[in-house]
């Protein structure tokens, strides 16, 4: 496992009139590498999220974090209790499709403009409403690659409404490749769901893999919940490190 010496940094990245709180990590002295946007799960940018952007940055990405509630909540991050979660998913019912691809795409411009990241090699990772946001970001034409883990509502809704996100698997385009990540005892995301998600990828053509874990529940991937689940979170990374390694050049 690569454990390069990293170097952290709390950044503001401008998208308009608006600036968002993200969380950069990068190796030491790089002078370009691939570049990795994480997504955040309804509770922030919060430790866990951290910790994986460190993680990538050990493995010789330059990997940022924004902040997807910075219009609803500048700050916001918070634990994994049931109070907790009534406040993350209050957040996120706020948030809107256009405005989370906007707030992405600044990013990935901040990436290019202000750190070694390749303009050509740049993916995406999301966890739990990040997982969905993700698959919502494969459509953008600046994403190589993504990984997206349990995202609950794909095939049934969108951020602000309209019509659910796996309509949007059409505009998945460039030969770009989706990893989608499931736990089949996560009953926010019926297997029936994850048989869409995968009819929809291969009717329109898009390369991807769909991981179903057997035992593993919503949140398996993070260490810092019940849910935690380590044969299938490291599986899921060994798979993600695949990914990048061969997307990402």
């Amino acid at each position: 496992m690569a454990n390069r010496e990293i170097q952290t940094d709390s950044v503001k990245i401008t998208n308009g009139n608006l600036e968002i709180p993200a969380y950069l990590a990068m190796p030491v002295g790089v002078e370009s590498a691939p570049g990795i946007v994480v997504l955040q799960e309804i509770f922030g940018v919060n430790s866990h999220i951290r910790d994986v952007t460190e993680r990538f940055a050990k493995e010789g990405y330059v990997a940022i974090a924004p902040a997807l509630f910075h219009r609803q909540a500048p700050g916001f991050e918070t634990g994994y209790t049931p109070e907790d979660i009534q406040v993350g998913k209050k957040y996120k019912e706020q948030t809107h499709a256009e405005e989370l691809l906007s707030d992405i795409k600044a990013s990935i411009d901040y990436l290019i403009s202000q750190t070694p990241a390749k303009t050509d090699a740049i993916g995406c990772i999301g966890f739990c409403f990040g997982g969905h946001v993700a698959y919502l970001a494969a459509t953008l034409p600046d994403i190589a690659a993504v990984a997206s883990f349990y995202g609950a509502g794909i095939t049934t809704m969108t951020p602000g409404g309209g019509e659910p996100t796996i309509r949007r698997t059409k505009d998945i385009r460039g030969g770009k490749t989706l990893y989608a990540f499931f736990g089949m005892e996560d009953a926010s995301i019926p297997a029936e769901q994850v048989d869409q998600i995968e009819d929809a990828l291969n009717k329109h053509q898009v390369l991807h893999r769909i991981f179903r874990y057997e035992g593993a529940d919503h949140g398996f991937f993070c260490d810092q919940r019940a849910s935690y689940n380590k044969a299938a979170a490291f599986d899921a990374w060994d798979q993600v490190k695949q990914l990048f390694r061969q997307e990402l050049r």
